[in-house]
């Protein structure tokens, strides 16, 4: 016996709407995992890779800035002991030639004083009263270096003869501030310490 179709239809409703139930919770997991996948894809990975890259290129400044330092290290410090010694030695018959070939080692400010001195004391007591000096520096290290600074402790040996007068030996130690200008170490500052 069969059922007049609009029965027939009542009847399957439900059982059409409790079939679709479960087909819909079988999507749900289904979506979860996609936009799971989605976050993943767009969201985290990209801000991995960003930070990875900068991690990496941070990494690759400091390895570049160290390497910088050292190089500058092992080149200041021969120069710094150079324009010590040529800062430091002279003789009353050459001290004006002496002490500006020592200026061509010299920058900024600390080139201008030194100019002043040397002219206003140095030479003319130099050569008055027959004052020679030579400088030796038996040890100097880097103290701090970048690729355009360093600071370098220089150890300073000077024997001072005044006229007929017996030698002065005197030992200092000078914090020498050494500025990179083009391919050149030049002193910047002369402390003595």
């Amino acid at each position: 016996m069969e059922l007049p179709d609009e029965t027939r239809g009542d009847a399957d409703e439900p059982a059409v709407e409790a079939a679709s139930e479960p087909a819909a919770a079988e999507e749900h997991p289904t979506s979860t995992s996609r936009r799971s996948v989605m976050w993943l894809t767009y969201g985290i990975i990209p801000v991995l890779i960003v930070g990875l890259a900068a991690c990496a290129g941070y990494l690759l400044w400091k390895d570049s800035s160290l390497r910088a330092a050292q190089a500058a290290s092992v080149s200041a410090v021969p120069a710094a002991t150079d324009s010590t010694i040529k800062m430091l030695s002279y003789k009353p018959d050459t001290v004006q030639k002496d002490l500006e070939a020592a200026r061509e080692g010299l920058t900024g400010a600390f080139k201008d004083s030194y100019n002043a001195l040397t002219h206003d004391v140095v030479i003319p007591g130099a050569q008055q009263k027959q004052i020679s000096a030579v400088a030796t520096v038996p040890a100097a290290s880097v103290v701090s270096a970048t690729a355009k600074r360093a600071v370098v402790m220089v150890f300073v040996n000077q024997t001072t003869i005044v006229g007929a007068d017996p030698p002065t030996a005197t030992a200092s130690t000078v914090r020498v501030t050494m500025d990179k200008v083009g391919d050149r170490w030049l002193v910047s500052d002369f402390t003595p310490i």
